[in-house]
């Protein structure tokens, strides 16, 4: 007979825990790995680390593959374990073997490995009567990034493609930024040169943003389905995609100030968006 969740639990959820102290476990390469590519491993799973993304995790449905916690952490594991599924393996670390493998200068003591959903250019594109596209092109700045996926979320964007040149998702600082959003906002890495002629199929209009000359934001018209595209922070768009732009857009701001953060930029833009197409349905 098939127990239930609650009965399969450890009556004490210490219990739970198996200590590693070898440098050398399979596991512990692939988060190691991970966080030093910021990249997924060969399994396609995502590194993270610290109490708030592990709770933005759960609190989203996400399933931990693999939890690990440092041995000062243990009063921590005892409050989180409850919340993580009774099968996910979680295993604690001598403090120094976990700060060694942990990007963070403060370790929290708590990371985890955890496989996100995977979507296709044709899942988004399907979304793009809901909300507005959003295109990272060439975005270098990790801090930008998490930025935009946390405001993409806020303001109702329809999902995110990330183009050549952008950075990797799966950065700790990107993760960080995001606070949670990238485990609920639909994201697809693609190449320009696909993602263009997808988007113009669907009949997408295409805008890019642009700190000096364009139609000013109050004038442009937000009806969907649209793309914005935000470039690279130095050198904006790559001339051949910017020349594939339908609109560019312009924010509004004092001629002391050459150009808005990206992060900043971009935010307002969905927020408009939002006050346009959202905001006032509600």
């Amino acid at each position: 007979m098939k127990q239930d969740a609650k009965a399969a639990r450890p009556r004490n959820q210490a219990d739970r825990l198996r200590l590693v102290t070898g440098r050398h476990n399979q596991r512990l390469k692939e988060l190691r790995l991970a966080f030093r590519r910021a990249e997924l491993t060969p399994q396609g799973e995502c590194a993270i680390e610290g109490v708030k993304l592990i709770e933005e995790a759960l609190r989203s449905g996400q399933h931990l593959q693999s939890v690990f916690f440092s041995e000062s952490a243990r009063p921590l594991a005892e409050k989180l374990l409850p919340q993580i599924n009774a099968r996910t393996e979680t295993v604690v670390l001598p403090n120094a073997l976990f700060n060694s493998i942990v990007p963070s200068e403060a370790p929290q003591g708590v990371a985890a490995l955890l496989k996100l959903p995977v979507f296709s250019p044709e899942q988004l594109l399907d979304r793009s009567n809901n909300g507005p596209l959003v295109v990272a092109a060439g975005l270098q700045d990790p801090g930008n990034l998490g930025t935009i996926l946390r405001s993409a979320e806020a303001f109702g964007a329809a999902g995110i493609f990330l183009t050549e040149g952008t950075v990797s998702p799966y950065n700790a600082k990107v993760l960080r930024g995001s606070a949670g959003s990238i485990f609920r906002l639909p994201l697809v890495r693609i190449p320009s040169a696909e993602l263009v002629p997808l988007l113009r199929a669907r009949g997408v209009r295409l805008l890019a943003t642009s700190s000096h000359q364009g139609t000013p934001l109050p004038q442009v018209s937000w009806t969907l389905p649209l793309a914005i595209f935000i470039g690279n922070e130095g050198a904006g768009l790559p001339h051949e995609i910017m020349h594939q732009m339908d609109e560019t857009i312009v924010i509004p701001q004092t001629a002391k100030v050459e150009s808005l953060n990206a992060g900043v930029a971009a935010s307002i833009v969905l927020y408009e968006i939002a006050r346009e197409i959202h905001f006032t349905e509600n």
